[in-house]
C-alpha cells in the first residue's frame, strides 16, 4: 500500500471551486481535502455533480456543498466498502456518509477516515 505522496496535488479546477465557494465549513472542507488527497497519491479529485469529488477506479466520495452545520462526505457506493468502520453511517445498500463537525471531530476520525479510504484501495485493486 502506497503511504501517500511527499507533497499533496491540488485539481486546479477544484481549487477555482473552492475559491468562489461560501460556507461557514470551507475551512474545514479544505483541511479535509487536503488530508484525503494526502492517504495515498493515487487518489484524484475532479468536480462532479457540482461538487468536490475524490475518485480512484471509480469516484469515492463527494462533499455535500449545502451542509452549513458540518462538513458531510458522501461515499456512494460505500455500504461495499470492506472492513468494520462504525463511523461511516447510512441504512441503505448503496452510500454511506461521514460528517464531521468541527476540527476536534475530524481529528478524532482521522485513523477512520485514513482506513475507509485504504478499504477502499484495497477493494478497487482486487476487483482489477
Amino acid at each position: 500500500m502506497n503511504t501517500g505522496p511527499s507533497e499533496v496535488r491540488f485539481d486546479p479546477e477544484v481549487s477555482e471551486w473552492f475559491a468562489t465557494y461560501e460556507n461557514p465549513q470551507k475551512q474545514l472542507m479544505l483541511d479535509i481535502r487536503a488530508f484525503v488527497l494526502g492517504i495515498d497519491d493515487r487518489v484524484t479529485e475532479c468536480v462532479k455533480w457540482k461538487t468536490p469529488t475524490f475518485v480512484y477506479r471509480g469516484n469515492l466520495a463527494s462533499f455535500n456543498p449545502r451542509s452549513k452545520r458540518r462538513v458531510s462526505l458522501l461515499f456512494h457506493t460505500g455500504a461495499t466498502i470492506p472492513g468494520d468502520h462504525p463511523r461511516l453511517s447510512g441504512s441503505g445498500e448503496t452510500a454511506a456518509y461521514m460528517s464531521f463537525t468541527d476540527p476536534a471531530d475530524f481529528d478524532d476520525q482521522r485513523d477512520e477516515l485514513t482506513a475507509v479510504v485504504q478499504d477502499w484501495i484495497t477493494m478497487k485493486d482486487a476487483a482489477g
